[in-house]
């Protein structure tokens, strides 16, 4: 299915004009002012992403989103950590995980504070890998 472009932004979505903050920023904004070791936990996330296949990274006014067909995980810089979301289908357990919200039938979005770019380890692959997985064959 084609995926519908916003004539102002550029950010593409599922369906034909769905809101959204409407606006083009730097994904370097983000980062200014940080330890380096939280843009370099950011980058292996992305690798991460993308060896599962097309990713597309959107910055936005506060946050950075990660989408495949859909958007599956978000990136919100802080001072001393990335708050990494991602949308699961299921619960699940990390010894990084701060926050889980139930979306109800459409999954979770779990939260996790990274800070350095071990961080990202296996299990935390598997679940990037799990919420991919979702992003693409969200039908």
């Amino acid at each position: 299915m084609t995926l519908w472009r916003c004539p102002k932004c550029g950010h593409r979505f599922v369906t034909r004009n769905l809101w959204h903050s409407c606006g083009r920023y730097r994904l370097a904004d983000h980062f200014r002012g940080k330890p380096k070791a939280l843009h370099a936990t950011f980058r292996r996330c992305v690798a991460v992403a993308r060896k599962l296949g097309p990713v597309t990274v959107y910055a936005q006014k506060t946050r950075i989103v990660l989408q495949a067909r859909v958007r599956f995980a978000a990136a919100m810089v802080r001072a001393g950590w990335v708050d990494l979301g991602l949308w699961l289908r299921r619960r699940v357990r990390h010894p990084l995980l701060h926050h889980i919200e139930d979306y109800g039938r459409l999954g979770f979005g779990v939260h996790l504070h990274l800070a350095k770019p071990s961080d990202v380890d296996t299990a935390l692959v598997a679940l990037v890998r799990e919420a991919y997985t979702a992003a693409v064959d969200d039908r």
